[in-house]
């Protein structure tokens, strides 16, 4: 865009901004639910709910299948390197 286009658009500056702060934030949101040591994180959390008795067996499937759902989207967008480990 050339120098007048710049001009011309400088009184929506903030808009612009505003947005690209809000796609960074969205970004990282999403790094951090998919990541996937925090899913096995979240995974070893619920076995131990379960064994303290704190949910029941059907609890903890429903939750189980969205937490692994989570990790299979995090390793295919490569969230995490495999291991544990975040980018």
């Amino acid at each position: 865009m050339g120098l007048i286009g710049e001009v011309l658009l400088l009184p929506f500056a903030p808009v612009r901004g505003s947005g690209w702060v809000i796609r960074q934030v969205l970004r990282e949101a999403e790094r951090i639910y998919y990541d996937p040591s925090a899913v096995r994180a979240e995974l070893a959390s619920l076995e131990e709910q379960l064994t303290s008795g704190e949910i029941d067996e059907e609890e903890f499937d429903r939750r189980e299948d969205e937490l692994l759902d989570r990790l299979e989207i995090g390793l295919r967008a490569g969230y995490g390197n495999g291991d544990g480990t975040a980018r």
